[in-house]
């Protein structure tokens, strides 16, 4: 995996935070509705270990990180 995926859905407040910094920043990611993809959901609930909280995002390394703050973002995109 090369680019970011982001699980969400677009009634979420912090999915669209989430997806707001990422394009400000302009950092590349898939952008993944699990609202309507139950294979997506499922996905997103194994990598975020059972927690059905969104978003939740995959790093390029395969470290992820669920409803993680705009700091937290930074912090993990950065390093």
């Amino acid at each position: 995996m090369s680019e970011i995926v982001l699980y969400g859905a677009d009634w979420c407040g912090d999915c669209r935070r989430a997806k707001a910094w990422l394009r400000e920043h302009e950092v590349p990611f898939t952008d993944v509705d699990v609202e309507h993809d139950d294979a997506a959901r499922d996905r997103a609930i194994e990598f975020a270990g059972g927690r059905k909280n969104i978003p939740v995002i995959v790093l390029p390394d395969g470290r992820v990180l669920v409803e993680p703050t705009n700091t937290e973002l930074a912090a993990a995109i950065e390093s």
